[in-house]
Parts: C-alpha cells; structure tokens; sequence
C-alpha cells in the first residue's frame, strides 16, 4: 500500500500513512492531542484542522460552512488521507482545573456518621518478634502470625510477593515490624486477614486510602487517612478521554474501535495517577503507603476503567457486562499506588444508574430521609432516584453534553473564558455577563447556557417553542450560518476576536436535555402514584450543580417548580459517597443495600416517557399551571430581566 508525507504546522512534524488514513491518525503518529468531544463521529466539529495544500477527501463535512471548506478547513476524524499534504493544526482549547486547584480544598469537612476507628477493615499493628533458635525454629509466616494474634489476627493469607520477602524484611528490621493488614479478606471471605506490607520498626502511623469519582468530565479524589478516618485534602481533574468523547455514548463507540478500550483505560487511569501524585506529594504522603481505594462512577466509566468491554450498554436491551465488580488489586488495574492495595468498585445498579447514584444516594442522606425526596445527578446523563428511608425507585434518561457545554456552536467547558451567568435587559435586549477568569469571554458553559435561555424566555426574545422573535428592534438578533442566533458578545469582546452566539439549535438541544430530566422525574413519580407537588426535598448533586441557578432553571424547565428552600445542591456527592466507603466497613455495606433495593425502570419501555419529554419540549413546559412563578412573570409579556 503505498504511503504519503503528512506536514503538520506549527510544530513542522512529519510523518507517513498509509493511502486511506484519516487525518486524525497522522495526528496522532506526530504525537499532537486533538480533541474528539463527540468520539470522532464528526458531529461536534472540534477536530478541524485547515488543508494546506496536497490530497485529502472529506467524507463529512456536518458541522462545517460553505466558507469553512473554501478557507481549507476539514475534519480530522471524518478526512481520508490520499496523498502527500501540509496541514495546520488550529491551537486547542487548553482544559484548566474549575473544580478544585492546587491551593482549594486543602481539608475536607463533612459530615461523618460512622465510627472509622472502629469501622475501618485495613489497621496497622507493631510487633516485636522473637528471635527463631534452633529451640524455636517456626517459619517466619508462622511466627508473624504468632505475633499478631496477640492484637486478635488471627491466622494470615500472605501473598506471594509478601512470601517472597518475608524473611529478608524481618531479619532487616531486626524482627520489629509494622504489619499492614485487611481485615477482611475479600479474596477468601472465609479465610484469615489478609497481609498488604511489612514496615520496618513501628511505623503505624502512615495508613492512608484514597476515594475516587470517575466522572465522564471529571476526575476527582480525597486523600484519606485510614487510622482517623479524615479527609485530609481533596484535588480534581479533568477527565483525559474527554478527548474521545464528551458524553458516555461516543466513548462506548470509541471503545468499539480497534485498540479504543485500552486506550481509554490508559487515559483515565493516568488522569487518576495524576491527581494521586499530586496529592501525594504536596502532603508528603508515599505512593506505596496508600493501601485502599474505592472507586466510584457511572456504569460506563466504571467499564472503562476495569477494560471491560460497554458495547451492549448502549444496545437494547441495555445490559452491562457487570454491576457490582469484585475488589481488585492495583497491580491488576494499573494504579500507582502499593501493588497489593485493595481496589474497591463500588456497586452499580444498571447500565445507567452506576455506582455515582448509590453513593450518592448514601452521602446526600436520601438513604436515611424520612421525607419524600427527589434526587438528581445533572450531567450527560440525568440520573434520578425518588424515594425515601423506605422505597427507592431510579432511572436515567440521556440528556446529551449540552450541559458541558458541547453540542452548542459556541460551548465550551466550564473553563477560564466560559460565559457562566447571563442577565438581558428587558427593554434594549442588551446582555450582562460573568466570564469564568474574570476575563475575556470564549464562550457558552452548560450553567451559562441555562442562564441564557432563561433571561431570553424570561424578556420575550424567545417563545415558548424556542424560536427567536427576529421583529425585536435589537441588532443581536439576526440570521447566521446556522439559522437565526442571538449574540452574546461581539467580536472586539472575546478573546478570538468572533462574536459569541446563541443559534435556535443550541436553543433545541438544550430543550430537549432539559425535557428528558424533566420527564424522568415526572415518570417517576407517576410510576408510584405521588405528584411532584408532594416531593418535600429535592436534593440536586454532581460537580455541574453546584453551578445551576435554581431560578433559571425552574424558568426553563429543568426542574419542577416548587418553593426555593426545598432545594439543596450537595455537589459531588459521588466522591463523598466514595469516601464515606473507604473510611467505613458499615458505610460500604449500605452502599451494597441501597444497590439491591432500588427498583430501576427503563424509560424505553414504553410510550409513558415519550409522552412526558414531549410535553416538556417547551418553556418551560406545555402545561403552564405546572410552572405558576414562571407563568406569573411571563403572563404579560416582559416583566423581568429589566434590572
């Protein structure tokens, strides 16, 4: 087959493909990172790259004008390779840290209701050994065990490494050691405790655990000290397959692909190494001293992280390969943390309600509410659990990547330069905002998007069908490539030097995330004879939520329309239930509870779902008396969003 000289500008790397490589694979032979947000299906139009000169076909070319083409551009995923070319590649958007930085968090006070001391299955016990003689000549395993049984272990299932050792390190300690142990041994549930390290001398107090939250957009971590049971700092990422994929639907895809699962694997594995690391060393900690780790997320990311294969969560009938994996050890899995630590996946309950839900359930105290409780994760997919102490019924609906930012002509992540809060005066239509940075705007995030169409509801420049009323006597309001579109910001005030819009498709995708929440929490309380009237708390979790003006978001229909102080916004409540696990023997048990009792309904069964988004494809909503404060400001035309 013959082969072709690919440039690539700036960085002047070359290399050679085969005739019928997409552009994206030179990309990657050079080296160069390009984001594939939609898993290289070329739908979201971030890979484009400008054709310099030479021969290339573009199979698609969806997300790209007529002017775009002309002036060169292709997409990377979507160009097939048939000769020598140059190419420039555009510089990419550069993914900064919004949740926690270097200098945030640095402690973790939350509520803890279990006794860690007590509770906690992997302790630390100093022992002075007697010296073997020939009038003593157990083995060394046995002797260790002798030791130990004087702290109540009895008996000891030491791995092969640790055998391999054992002598060496208790003849170099000179027979005081420390013996790191679980106490319950999830390898052999009926057999002894199970040995993880042996220190020298008494060193009892460097125990330490880490709690994991693989989020589909973020990454973040608590770093745990085992014998108190605190949290003792806290750090988060950015997910690194966000680059194969924005949602959980094109990286199942991506994963289809040839060498995709490892590849995804690696990438959020090396994310979570990363946090590690950096937690580890800004607190001093050794990697080979952390000797547990619980892991939390949905169930997508949850196979993506074990490399199990997630092609049939997305196929009818929506089976994942597991749901409650067994304990591993991060050897197995590739953590950089001790080669013998306990790896914990915490229990999922179907292919969309993952182990983030049931941790989430137990930390934000739905588990334990007397009260009827609504909760929801908002992300890519809205998951949703309505109950209380007593019952529990959940589902999941797709709410695609709007509310990250993606599917949206000028969305990006909630990095610096993301527009975050929007305010449009009711009679000029002139907007007000608030750029994450304090800086120059680059575009739309999810919360800024809710905000938006809020305000634009709200003042009367859309519908309630979501279209533009271009007879409004405002320049902003005008036809683009993509149809009529608000703008944002100008060109003189962003920092790329284009005007920052807001298209009647951003507007639909939106209206269609927001409709799929809105009725699988509908559908829910219908499944169960209670009306969302009823629901005394709603408890919203998920990094994304913290961000969520309630108020824009009742106006939009996002969430029901009810009193203000019925609302809290627990953020991440994934990795607190996370740690909540790690830290506690009881706390991890109830997770598995929560699991099992909870009634999981597919929205796909039936019509009853379809009929319930429909309704909500407008703003807020078909049926006004559902939303009596939105309906109340919107009754005679514009009454807010003047201020």
């Amino acid at each position: 087959m013959a082969t072709h000289s690919i440039t690539l500008h700036p960085s002047d790397k070359t290399v050679s493909v085969p005739t019928g490589a997409l552009v994206i694979e030179a990309l990657r032979e050079a080296g160069l990172d390009v984001a594939q947000p939609c898993g290289g299906q070329g739908r979201c139009g971030r890979c484009a790259v400008v054709v310099e000169s030479g021969a290339v076909r573009r199979r698609s070319t969806i997300r790209l004008s007529q002017a775009d083409i002309e002036a060169g551009y292709a997409l990377a995923c979507q160009t097939i390779v048939e000769g020598d070319a140059a190419i420039l590649v555009p510089e990419q958007e550069k993914v900064e840290r919004r949740l926690v930085t270097d200098k945030t968090a640095r402690a973790v006070a939350l509520p803890f209701p279990y006794d860690c001391a007590r509770d906690q299955t992997v302790r630390a016990f100093f022992v002075t050994l007697d010296k073997p003689t020939l009038a003593d000549a157990v083995d060394d395993l046995t002797r260790l065990e002798r030791g130990l049984a004087a702290h109540g272990v009895r008996g000891l299932d030491a791995p092969l490494p640790l055998m391999r050792e054992i002598g060496a390190r208790l003849r170099e300690a000179n027979w005081q050691v420390t013996a790191v142990v679980e106490t319950d041994n999830w390898r052999r549930p009926d057999g002894p405790p199970r040995l993880i390290d042996l220190l020298a001398g008494d060193q009892g107090d460097a125990v330490w655990g880490v709690a994991i939250d693989i989020g589909t957009t973020t990454v973040s971590v608590y770093l745990v000290n085992l014998l108190t049971g605190e949290a003792v700092d806290s750090a988060a990422e950015y997910n690194a397959q966000i680059s194969r994929g924005e949602d959980v639907i094109s990286r199942i895809i991506y994963a289809g692909r040839n060498g995709g699962l490892e590849e995804l694997q690696s990438l959020v594995r090396g994310t979570i190494d990363d946090v590690i690391g950096r937690l580890a060393q800004r607190n001093h900690v050794d990697l080979e001293r952390i000797y547990k780790a619980t892991v939390a997320g949905n169930t997508t990311m949850m196979h993506l992280f074990l490399s199990v294969p997630p092609a049939t969560i997305r196929l009818t009938p929506y089976i994942p390969a597991i749901n409650q994996p067994a304990p591993l050890l991060a050897s197995e899995v590739g953590l950089n943390i001790h080669p013998l630590a306990t790896v914990d996946s915490l229990p999922g309950v179907a292919s969309y309600v993952g182990a983030d839900i049931t941790a989430g359930v137990l930390s934000s105290g739905l588990a334990d509410a007397e009260e009827l409780t609504l909760f929801i994760d908002v992300g890519t997919n809205g998951e949703i659990v309505l109950g209380n102490q007593d019952w529990l019924v959940t589902c999941a609906c797709s709410a695609g990547p709007a509310f990250e930012g993606a599917g949206v002509v000028c969305g990006m992540r909630a990095t610096r330069g993301a527009i975050e809060e929007v305010w449009i005066n009711g009679q000029t239509f002139e907007p007000t905002y608030r750029v994450i940075g304090e800086t120059r705007p680059s575009g739309l995030c999810g919360s800024g998007l809710i905000a938006l169409v809020a305000e634009l509801f709200i003042t009367g420049v859309v519908d309630k069908g979501g279209k533009f009323k271009m007879d409004l006597n405002t320049p902003r309001l005008r036809e683009g490539d993509h149809g009529p579109e608000y703008v944002v910001a100008w060109a003189g005030e962003t920092a790329h030097g284009r005007d920052i819009v807001l298209t009647k498709v951003d507007v639909d995708n939106l209206m269609r995330a927001k409709a799929a929440i809105y009725a699988g929490f509908t559908v829910l309380a219908q499944s169960v004879g209670v009306d969302l009237a009823d629901v005394e708390q709603v408890l919203v979790g998920g990094a994304f939520g913290k961000y969520i003006n309630v108020e824009k978001a009742v106006q939009i229909g996002l969430l029901p329309d009810l009193p203000w102080d019925r609302f809290q916004f627990l953020g991440n409540t994934s990795v607190m239930g996370a740690y909540m696990a790690l830290a506690s023997r009881e706390a991890r048990a109830r997770i598995r509870s929560i699991a099992q009792r909870m009634t999981y309904i597919e929205l796909s069964a039936d019509n009853t779902f379809y009929d319930a988004f429909t309704s909500a494809l407008f703003l807020p909503h078909t049926d006004a008396s559902r939303f009596p404060t939105v309906e109340a400001v919107t009754g005679n035309g514009r009454t807010l969003g003047s201020l």
